[in-house]
């Protein structure tokens, strides 16, 4: 085993002290500095998670069958990677770094363009000139560079305040509405 230290400096806050083990034991090899870059840089794999999760709405599965839920899973896979492909080349052709091209922002490009594009299938040099337009559209927002960024767990939204559904839906029935009066029950009579 090979132990490397690590400081991690990030301004603003105290500087915390890291270390990492690993079996990359040759030090001419993998040397100690690119080490430590591989693993600063591996945050990025955790927000390319979170991009397949949310942003795809992986979150949740709605299929029932396990055939059904591969095939979903699936299908967001080729999604993301599409995405991403359209990312790699907006950032080659326009000069832009891929790490600072916004998922988000790229996804939300495609699907503005998908249906011009889809529309535009019958003419090979419009569909060329639109997918390029959505290429440029995608780089000309970079996101600002935030090394360090804090990203912090927590929902934007309350959820709502429903009971669960237990059962199938026609066994279930309709539930009591929390804070509303029944409507089949006479009001109690004042004296």
């Amino acid at each position: 085993m090979r132990i490397i230290g690590l400081q991690v400096a990030v301004p603003g806050s105290r500087t915390r002290t890291v270390t990492l083990v690993t079996t990359l034991l040759d030090a001419q090899a993998y040397p100690a500095d690119q080490l430590r870059e591989l693993y600063a840089r591996r945050w990025n794999v955790e927000l390319h998670f979170h991009q397949i999760k949310v942003a795809l709405a992986m979150d949740v599965l709605t299929c029932q069958s396990p055939d059904m839920i591969e095939k979903e899973i699936l299908v967001r896979l080729i999604a993301y990677n599409l995405i991403r492909a359209f990312m790699q080349r907006a950032a080659h052709l326009h000069h832009t770094p891929l790490d600072r091209l916004s998922f988000k922002g790229a996804l939300d490009t495609t699907r503005h363009f998908a249906a011009a594009i889809h529309a535009a299938s019958a003419t090979p040099r419009r569909q060329d000139d639109l997918i390029a337009e959505m290429l440029a559209a995608m780089a000309c927002d970079p996101v600002p560079l935030r090394p360090g960024r804090s990203e912090p767990r927590a929902r934007k939204r309350r959820p709502k305040n429903y009971q669960l559904l237990t059962k199938p839906r026609a066994l279930m029935g309709n539930l009591p509405h929390r804070n509303r009066p029944r409507k089949n029950h006479p009001k109690p009579a004042l004296s």
